[in-house]
This record gives structure tokens, C-alpha cells and sequence, in this order.
């Protein structure tokens, strides 16, 4: 057994070395932890596999009590490929482990998504409530996890008034003092030491389209002794469960928790600008447009953004948005550190939405943007509104193509790809990409001079097709190039190409 338990640690080879000398899968150690058990909690999905394979009861019990299940374990480390695989070979979604927890039960409340929505697939309940009386949808609202939230309500889970009210307490609070104000309650007079003045320290993590706070405790060597974490979502939480209840908040509201996370990427602002957009109403239209004309970048930036996602209101919303990329090109408006690219990014990505030509002239005049995300949505933005004739158009086009940073090469070769029409100009822009570094821009110039007909794709494609990554996007876009290939003899060639091994 010990050869079997250091085997999981050593790697997949060294767990069928130690089964193909006999170790059994099943038999525990002498504090009663399983191999199984051990496996998932250190996310060795192989080693899961081959115990699975070898004969390991899935739903079996590890430690002392054999209380402790392996999909709990898995679930408590968010670690989904291990959970799927239990899941695949029969383990229960909803068994319990002591104290009444199940794998749900610690994915909702740890906030590991990806893992909640693997168990409620395999038929775990949404609703059932933990043994600490919280429903799992009130528990995510608690923990900040959106995403957590976005699954359950899929799967139907409730009480949503009463998550409403959870992730509404949290709105505003200062997670990080709520956190160590817990953890020094709970350690008592040896963590807070005489007048309660431990040391903590603070991290704040982007993931999953929030962030995450964590706490910790030091001891006085330095060693972190206690620590906790939690998400920040609860903003966003807070109007996907208005939203599903039908709900109305005023959009100035929706705005505060917009700009309080102050992040077009997170999710306390993205489904402020989801929820006004789906309105599409005159209320949100009026609002958008007064944020746009508003002294503080962001708040311009968020109207730019609602403009975009309001679809009714494309008509008016144009020289609204013109006016503001026009600003933004020439550089007025107040700005604040770390606000550089707003509204700029706003404007680009909203006008992408709308793809109108008649906002050209002030798309272009951002081509020379000094910030890459902004160059990146502008070649984006780009992608279809681009009319035939347009040499002005094409010549900013092939300038980005050029950009130091790839995700603008990309972005502008597939934009001078879709460009609608065919001249030595453009065709000479596209071959240059060839010899890119970056297989998705080599991908989307092949594609390009494949619509064109233009020979000197064929051995490109053929080379992404057999060389590239198998997994990558740059082999679905070369696919999709062979597609307008006319010789069929070429294009059979080219569809029959496999990839090689890597």
C-alpha cells in the first residue's frame, strides 16, 4: 500500500507499476485513507482513472469513520476533470459525507463553478439545503460567486428572493475587514494577541470574472496560522437575481454597481450593461446617453458600452457614440491613473456592435491608439463594416497588421480578410502574414488569399493543417479555408490532411 500511495504522487506510470504488482485499489491505509480518496484530493486525474479502471468503488468512504468521500474531496479543491471522471464511473452526485455535506454542497460554498455545474449535470439537487440550513443558490450568493449562481439558476435552484436578499448585504461591505475580523474572532485572544492586533495580510485574485479576497493570519515567525477567502460578485449576483425575478432597478443603481467594481471585464459591471440592454427601452437609452456626455471616463465609458448593447436604438445611439470616439481620438476629457483606455476600449467595442460604416472615419483615427486592447477591439470593430474602395480603410488595416502585439495582427488579417474585394494591395498585405509568428494571424491570412484564389495559400493551409496545433484555433480556421478552395482535386487534398503527432 505505501508503494501504491507514493505511486499516486510519482505519476500515472508509477500507479500501474504498483497495481501490476499487486497493490489492491481498494485496501485503505492504516488511518483508513483510500488510494482513491487520496488521488482526488491531490487532482491526479490519471491516477483517479487507472483506480477507477482497477477495481476502486467510487462512492466508497476514506478515514478513520470512512466518512470522507473522494467527490467531496475532488469538490473541495475545485478540481473538475477528477469530479467528471467520479461522476463517469457511478459516483453518487448527491452522497453525503460526514457531518451531511455533499460534493455540491462544498463546490457552492468554496465558489468553484466549473465544479457546480458538472455535479448539478449529473443530476445533483439544486436546491437542497446543506447541513448548515443554507440552500445552495443562498450559499453562492454568499460566497460572490456569479458564476455558481448562473448554474443553479439553469438548473432551476431557489429560493431566489431569499439569495436576493443575501447578495444584497453584501453590497458595498469591505470583504477583506469582514474577513479578518472573523478570523481574529474565531482564533480569540491568541490570534488577536493582547489588543487584538495580529497581523493579517490581503490578496486580491482576478478569477472567474470577479475577485477573490484573501485573508491570512500571521504567526510571529511570519507563517500564516489561520486564513479565509471569499468572492466579490455580489453586485452581479445581485442583478441576475433581480433580473430572474423580473425585478426593476433603476438603471442609476445598475450604474453604482457598475463603477464601484470599476471594470468593464468583471461581471459587476457586465451584467449591469446585460440587464440594461435587454430592456432596450427609452429609460436606458436616455440614461446611456447622459453617462456619455459625464466627466468621469468610466461612467462614459459604461454608457459607451450600454449604447452598444442596446439594439433598438442603433439609429440614435450612432452620432452619440461618433461624438464620443471623436473625443477620445483627440484625447479630451478628463482622465484619472489607471483609466487610460477608457473610454476609448468602450467606444471601439460598441461601435464593433453596431457595424456601421458610417463610423468609420472615427474608428480609424484610434488606429494609433498607445494601448494594445484598444488597437486589438479597433481591428475587431473592423472585421465587416470595411466597404470595397476604401483605400484609406485597407491602408489602416494593413498598418495593424504590422502591430508589434499579435492579438492586433489577428484581429486586423481577419478584418483585411473580410475586406470585399480583391487587389494586389490587400493581396500583398495578407502573403506578408504568412511568415507571421503567430499561427492564428498565418491562419486568417491563408484564409484570406484562399478566398481570393490565390495560390500561395495552399501549402500554408496544408502545413497548419498537418504541423499546427490540433487543438487550436488557428487548425479551425484554416479548415474553414479550405471550404473556398474550387479545385477540387486541392481541396480534397487539404480535407484529407491529418495532423501529425506532436
Amino acid at each position: 500500500m505505501s508503494t501504491l500511495f507514493e505511486a499516486i504522487h510519482e505519476g500515472d506510470d508509477a500507479v500501474v507499476r504498483a497495481l501490476r504488482a499487486g497493490a489492491s485499489p481498494e485496501t485503505a491505509d492504516e488511518e483508513g485513507e483510500t488510494p482513491l480518496y487520496r488521488a482526488a484530493v491531490a487532482n491526479e486525474p490519471g491516477a483517479v482513472r487507472l483506480l477507477l479502471a482497477a477495481g476502486a468503488d467510487p462512492g466508497r468512504g476514506s478515514g478513520a469513520e470512512a466518512g470522507d468521500l473522494p467527490l467531496c474531496g475532488a469538490a473541495c479543491g475545485g478540481h473538475a476533470e477528477v469530479v467528471r471522471a467520479l461522476l463517469a464511473a457511478g459516483a453518487a452526485a448527491d452522497q453525503s459525507e460526514a457531518y451531511g455535506f455533499t460534493a455540491l454542497d462544498w463546490a457552492v460554498r468554496l465558489g468553484h463553478a466549473e465544479t457546480v455545474r458538472l455535479l448539478l449535470e449529473h443530476g445533483a439537487a439544486p436546491s437542497r439545503p446543506g447541513p448548515d440550513g443554507l440552500p445552495p443558490l443562498v450559499a453562492a450568493a454568499r460566497r460572490g460567486s456569479p458564476a455558481s449562481v448562473r448554474a443553479l439558476l439553469e438548473f432551476g435552484a431557489g429560493p431566489a428572493e431569499d439569495a436576493l436578499r443575501e447578495a444584497r448585504r453584501w453590497i458595498g461591505v469591505d470583504i477583506a475587514e469582514e474577513l479578518r475580523r472573523g478570523l481574529l474572532d474565531a482564533g480569540g485572544p491568541a490570534a488577536g494577541g493582547p489588543e487584538g492586533s495580529a497581523e493579517t495580510v490581503v490578496r486580491r485574485v482576478r478569477e472567474d470574472g470577479g475577485v477573490t479576497v484573501v485573508v491570512d493570519v500571521l504567526r510571529a515567525d511570519g507563517a500564516p496560522s489561520s486564513g479565509n477567502e471569499q468572492q466579490t460578485g455580489h453586485a452581479a449576483i445581485a442583478t441576475l437575481l433581480e433580473r430572474a425575478l423580473g425585478v426593476r432597478v433603476p438603471p442609476e443603481e445598475l450604474a453604482a454597481r457598475a463603477l464601484r467594481c470599476g471594470d468593464p471585464d468583471l461581471d459587476d459591471w457586465k451584467e449591469a450593461v446585460r440587464t440594461l440592454g435587454a430592456r432596450d427601452d427609452e429609460e436606458s437609452f436616455r440614461a446611456a446617453s447622459a453617462w456619455c456626455a459625464s466627466q468621469d471616463p468610466l461612467r462614459r465609458a459604461l454608457g459607451a458600452r450600454v449604447l452598444g448593447a442596446l439594439d433598438g436604438f442603433t439609429p440614435r445611439g450612432l452620432p452619440v457614440l461618433r461624438r464620443l470616439a471623436a473625443q477620445a481620438a483627440r484625447g479630451e476629457g478628463p482622465s484619472t491613473p489607471g483609466t487610460a483606455r477608457e473610454p476609448a476600449l468602450s467606444v471601439v467595442v460598441a461601435l464593433g456592435q453596431y457595424g456601421e460604416p458610417q463610423a468609420l472615419p472615427e474608428l480609424l483615427s484610434l488606429a494609433g491608439h498607445p494601448d494594445i486592447e484598444v488597437r486589438r477591439a479597433l481591428g475587431c470593430a473592423l472585421t465587416g463594416p470595411v466597404p470595397a474602395g476604401d483605400p484609406v480603410a485597407v491602408a489602416t488595416l494593413v498598418a495593424l497588421s504590422r502591430d508589434h502585439d499579435h492579438g492586433v495582427r489577428d484581429w486586423a488579417t481577419l478584418a483585411l480578410a473580410e475586406v470585399p474585394e480583391d487587389t494586389p494591395v490587400l493581396r500583398e498585405a495578407l502573403v506578408a502574414r504568412l511568415a507571421d509568428d503567430d499561427e492564428d494571424a498565418v491562419a486568417e491570412a491563408a484564409r484570406g488569399l484562399a478566398m481570393r484564389q490565390d495560390p500561395r495559400a495552399v501549402e500554408v493551409l496544408a502545413s497548419l493543417l498537418a504541423d499546427g496545433d490540433p487543438e487550436g484555433t488557428a487548425r479551425d480556421t484554416a479548415l474553414a479555408a479550405v471550404e473556398f478552395i474550387e479545385d477540387p482535386r486541392v481541396r480534397t487534398r487539404l480535407e484529407w490532411t491529418t495532423p501529425r503527432c506532436r
